[in-house]
């Protein structure tokens, strides 16, 4: 079996460890690391940048097995620029760092998302991840794996929203590719595998994201009863500031109020354990979402470890609470590969 990656098709017998939902060119947090915007074609020495952030830290998780990151980066967010032109860097990325990497095509939360996109209509937004998956991303010769992370808000879907999750139904009957979601929060997941449903995609190819995220341990096993699978996928975000749609000025200056979260790493531990337990080990996959925007409110975790924190922190409390290595090659190597492979 094998898996299409941004530098070509690979055998899964050369896939040791997977991180199915990273965003490698978000690692960046302002051009102020550079001191300042740099004259000249300031994207392309901020690209340079981007680049050779992503190929530090790739190197430094390939020491710990981890050969293969799946990039979940919608169009005109977390590192992806607004038409995706910029996923060509990513096999620039892989061939640095020797790290195979596969790309998502998604649109993300309504809010968020590039004008240009909100304007389609359901066909169009299929076509589109369907050339991106067959053709390449952006005229370019880079192709996308997966289709995700496809995104819904915090208790609520707006109808750009399911327009866009029933493009990925379509684009998913054409082309086989898995199907990644967003949830805000861990909210709308059971709406979303009934939106999947009712297209009849069968859902041992759909992973529903964030479900680290959401409070209630039995919501998140009710969603693994209906065949699909979940990524704990926000690991080491412990703290974050959250807000459901680009930030604006305050209107007065002075004190405002902002919203942050919080989701310890030991309830994460509690949550895989349970879950574990009941019997849901071969739909659960592993990641941390990481940024370097948000990696400042992580300073003991994302801040000291970066993507190496999973390897090096979380998997070894793991096994210091009784989980086997063969569970965890299950949650890191077979579940995600089960995925991804054709």
């Amino acid at each position: 079996m094998r898996i299409d990656t941004v530098l070509g098709e690979v055998d899964i017998e050369e896939i040791e460890r997977v991180l199915p939902h990273e965003h490698l060119l978000s690692f960046v947090p302002g051009p102020w690391l550079l001191g300042g915007p740099p004259r000249g074609s300031e994207e392309d020495v901020l690209y340079d940048h981007a680049v050779d952030l992503a190929v530090e830290q790739l190197e430094a998780v390939r020491e710990f097995g981890f050969n293969l990151i799946l990039d979940l980066s919608p169009y005109g967010v977390v590192g992806r620029n607004e038409s995706g032109s910029n996923s060509s860097l990513f096999a620039e990325i892989s061939r640095r760092s020797g790290v195979h990497i596969c790309l998502g095509t998604s649109v993300y939360l309504e809010a968020f998302s590039p004008e240009w996109l909100r304007s389609l209509s359901r066909d169009e937004i299929a076509a589109l991840f369907i050339r991106d998956l067959t053709a390449g991303i952006a005229q370019s010769s880079v192709r996308a794996s997966v289709i995700g992370e496809q995104a819904t808000g915090l208790d609520e879907i707006t109808d750009f929203e399911r327009r866009c999750l029933l493009a990925a139904c379509d684009a998913h009957k054409e082309t086989g590719a898995p199907i990644f979601t967003h949830t805000t929060h861990g909210s709308m997941a059971l709406e979303q595998i009934d939106i999947f449903s009712k297209e009849g995609i069968q859902l041992d190819k759909v992973v529903i994201g964030h479900m680290d995220i959401q409070p209630d341990r039995e919501y998140t096993a009710k969603v693994l009863n209906s065949g699909a699978s979940v990524a704990l996928d926000t690991i080491g975000k412990q703290y974050w500031e959250f807000f459901l749609a680009p930030k604006t000025t305050p209107d007065e200056e002075g004190e405002f109020n902002s919203r942050f979260y919080y989701r310890s790493d030991e309830s994460r531990l509690e949550l895989l354990l349970y879950l574990i337990d009941q019997g849901f080990l071969d739909q659960i996959l592993l990641a941390q979402d990481l940024t370097g925007a948000e990696a400042y409110l992580n300073p003991s975790t994302h801040g000291s470890w970066g993507l190496n924190y999973l390897a090096r922190v979380f998997l070894p409390a793991l096994l210091d609470l009784g989980i086997s290595e063969e569970q965890i090659t299950a949650l890191t190597r077979e579940n995600p590969l089960r995925m991804l492979s054709r």
